[in-house]
């Protein structure tokens, strides 16, 4: 599937675009990533994410295809697998910079394929995840360059708690989610010691990142899971007492 978004940072586009190379310093921006190692091309670390009670830990490489200095273009491809488990992910990430009056607009094309728990959210799913990860990834990369590095506190971070409605529909997802979700042990391991900052290996809830209205989805699936499951129960007592 392909994904577009565009954001904008209020500094010159060289500075933005030094900032976007610069992998160990913008990590931390992204919910349920760390770096363990970066060469300068290839970056080496993991990502975790929460689906319902289980969190799965995808471990892998992201490296430059292309680096467009003159043009402000860059091209960076990712692949990456479940630790246990075998789903996996593979994205193409292009990104080009512009520069506007007040700052640099930055528009961003992710080629996204995912296999494994992550993919039955489906498309519109995903896409709506996407749209949330990427406008934290903005708030918190312009409070960087605007303080000079200092962490921003309007990122809205993955652990910010739910309110009201929210809660309720998440806890009714992950009571959904967990029951196809397979025993305890297929959940991912602790991820290894990272130099990344705390904020940045937290792990990245797909439930709670798409927001109520898929919270109220799965909530509604599990509702006719337990429909149907009532039926055949009604039938199978009716044939027994024939």
């Amino acid at each position: 599937m392909e994904l577009r978004h565009e954001f904008t940072v209020p500094v010159p586009a060289d500075e933005a675009w030094r900032a976007l190379l610069d992998i160990e310093r913008i990590a931390p921006c992204m919910p349920g990533a760390a770096v363990e190692s970066f060469d300068g091309e290839t970056v080496r670390g993991t990502v975790k994410v929460k689906v319902g009670p289980i969190t799965l830990t995808y471990r892998g490489t992201a490296s430059f295809q292309e680096k467009d200095g003159a043009g402000r273009r860059m091209v960076l491809s990712a692949n990456g697998k479940e630790t246990r488990g075998t789903g996996t992910a593979r994205a193409t990430v292009t990104g080009e910079l512009t520069e506007t009056g007040g700052g640099t607009r930055v528009s961003v094309v992710t080629d996204l394929a995912v296999t494994g728990r992550p993919a039955q959210f489906g498309r519109g799913v995903l896409a709506e995840v996407g749209d949330r990860l990427v406008g934290r990834f903005a708030e918190c990369l312009a409070g960087k360059l605007a303080d000079g590095g200092a962490e921003t506190a309007t990122g809205g971070g993955p652990d910010r708690e739910p309110d009201g409605e929210a809660a309720a529909a998440e806890a009714a997802a992950e009571t959904a989610a967990g029951a196809g979700a397979g025993p305890p042990s297929e959940a991912g391991p602790a991820a290894p010691a990272v130099r990344t900052a705390d904020p940045g290996s937290k792990p990245l809830d797909l439930v709670r990142t798409a927001g109520v209205p898929v919270a109220k989805r799965a909530a509604a699936g599990a509702a006719v899971a337990t429909a149907l499951a009532a039926v055949a129960l009604a039938v199978r007592r009716a044939r027994r007492r024939r």
